[in-house]
């Protein structure tokens, strides 16, 4: 396993073991939903681990999709788009969805929380 990386900034991080994740300035949208709760679209995450691809029909259309896990303690973090099918949502390829259940806020808030959400 190579060295994780530790960010400077507001981090999100996951909420078992605390490794670094993402920086809230990498939040492209905060307005998706999962069957968990609300989950956030980020442009770079840090210190994961990517599972096996597949195809997947979301509400938006059909992505090939593979779920990313922390690299710090192997939970399940969320998931990163490999490929998405319709033109519209190209902007999604390479980009990875945390759910906010799974991580800590910048403030250290846990989900339920919403003082990271103001």
């Amino acid at each position: 396993m190579g060295s994780v990386v530790n960010l400077e900034g507001k981090i999100y991080s996951c909420k078992h073991c605390r490794t670094h994740l993402a920086l809230s300035e990498d939040i492209i949208s905060k307005s998706f939903h999962t069957v968990n709760g609300k989950a956030y679209l980020f442009n770079k995450v840090v210190n994961i681990s990517v599972g096996v691809h597949e195809e997947k029909m979301m509400m938006t259309g059909m992505y090939t999709v593979a779920d990313i896990f922390c690299v710090g303690c192997g939970s399940i973090v969320g998931w990163r788009y490999e490929t998405a099918h319709e033109k519209a949502q190209k902007y999604k390829e390479g980009k990875s969805v945390l759910q906010r259940i799974k991580i800590s806020g910048p403030d250290g808030s846990n989900y339920g929380s919403d003082a990271d959400d103001a």
